[in-house]
């Protein structure tokens, strides 16, 4: 459940696949020149489809929903199709839906009785229901570009659902373009409004009874549900972009982001240190779940380097840092190496470091006391490091000759990614992306 809120599972993607594109977009960008002609071309010739999957599996010993201690195996199976339709001359429909399927062995934890496992225990799944998920999600958009092109009006609105969750979005951008083209500015806007229908572990909801706990003295926690199931989110962008050189092209960007509302995930436990422990056989029982401050204010600044060395190899470099209230910094530094191995294919090898910084409300299990405000055991809030490794491949079909119904294949594009972390979360996640375009 949750799977858009899985703190691990959203961290990985969001800096991967979405790094990959953005920093796709920039190298193509960087080295494209425009003609100048007696008329307007259109800003999209032809419609265009992107047909994407990705498949992530990860496993660890530190599931935030057993309080920081329990199997963190999780896999996830994310489809999605990109549709983009030139509307006239100057406009652009762009369409993203997608469909995201998990079975996770942590999250089977927020209820372990369901199953049928002879011994409960944070490092066994549980086999019922709770173990998977399904999130779909459309996110439609629309582009209007001035008749020079220096200017670009943009909006999208934003829908997911899934078990326990729900999120509406909407915003809009605008993309000034100046000195014939070799500086541009951008600015944006974002908002997501969510909604919660908040699971707790079962041990915590009205009316539960076991006659297996063991323990001193009776189980009876001092636990109180949230007040609040709604969460609201305020991001503002600011990019600027220049060619330098003939060879080389930056960026840098600033995100300001405002959060509100429920911030704590309602199934992950915490266990405190000065409280008596209960169990059914293995499985300890949850004194509180994680409580954190209902607002955050989140500032990441990076910027991004292209270098173009010659016909067969291009530099793409990346650097982030980041700072929140809740105490975290971060540093994000990545490079990836595009290397033209013939007209038609390009490898791409990638190296991505991450360091961050513990959140002032992390405590690892049972170091929290039962007279703090704000405690999580998650470990995605925790000190660590973090490399990633990857490679990939894409393969360009120049005349779009291989053909599915009116549409010709313009590129494939396969991509690996091994991800370690210094606190024993290991993962992978293999990509599939294809682009087709229109007659």
């Amino acid at each position: 459940m949750t799977q858009s809120n899985n703190p691990r599972f959203q961290q990985f993607r969001n800096l991967t696949i979405p790094m990959f594109v953005l920093l796709g977009l920039l190298g193509v960008s960087c080295w494209s020149q425009q003609s100048n002609t007696s008329y307007t071309k259109r800003v999209l010739e032809t419609s265009e489809i992107d047909a994407l999957f990705s498949y992530y599996s990860q496993d660890g010993s530190n599931a935030a929903v057993t309080g920081g201690e329990g199997t963190e195996e999780l896999t996830d199976a994310t489809s999605s199709l990109v549709l983009r339709m030139p509307m006239n001359a100057n406009d652009v429909l762009t369409v993203d839906v997608g469909l995201s399927a998990y079975t996770s062995a942590s999250s089977s934890n927020v209820n372990p009785l369901d199953g049928n496992n002879l011994n409960t225990s944070p490092f066994d799944a549980s086999s019922g229901e709770s173990r998977k998920d399904l999130l779909a999600y459309i996110n439609p958009s629309y582009q209007h570009s001035s008749d020079d092109r220096n200017s670009i009006w943009s909006g999208n609105l934003y829908f997911s659902t899934e078990y326990d969750y729900f999120s509406v979005g909407f915003g809009g951008g605008y993309t000034r373009l100046f000195n014939e083209k070799n500086t541009e500015v951008s600015v944006s806007a974002r908002v997501f409004l969510d909604k919660w229908n908040a699971i707790y572990p079962i041990e915590l909801r009205n009316g539960f009874f076991d006659n297996r706990i063991t323990g001193n003295g009776t189980y009876n926690p001092n636990f109180t549900p949230f007040d609040q199931e709604t969460r609201s989110s305020y991001a503002f962008s600011l990019g600027f972009s220049q060619i330098l050189t003939k060879k080389m092209q930056g960026s840098i960007f600033m995100d300001v982001v405002s959060q509100n509302g429920l911030l704590s995930t309602p199934f992950q436990r915490v266990y405190f240190g000065d409280t008596e422990a209960f169990f059914i056989d293995d499985f300890q029982l949850a004194d509180d779940v994680e409580r954190l401050p209902d607002s955050r204010f989140k500032l990441p600044i990076g910027g991004r380097l292209n270098y173009y060395v010659n016909d067969f190899v291009v530099l793409r470099s990346y650097y982030r840092f980041y700072w929140d209230d809740w105490g975290i910094t971060s540093h994000t530094a990545s490079l990836e190496i595009p290397l033209k191995v013939t007209e038609r294919f390009t490898l791409y090898p990638t190296y991505r470091f991450y360091s961050q910084s513990a959140a002032d409300y992390f405590y690892p299990k049972e170091a929290a006391l039962s007279t703090f405000t704000y405690y999580t055991s998650d470990y995605d809030l925790s000190q660590y490091d973090a490399h990633q490794y990857g490679l990939g491949v894409q393969y360009k079909d120049l005349l779009a000759n291989a053909r599915i119904l009116t549409f010709g294949l313009k590129t494939i594009d396969l991509r690996f990614n091994k991800y370690d972390r210094s606190d024993g979360l290991d993962a992978y996640i293999i990509t599939l992306g294809t682009t087709f375009i229109g007659n």
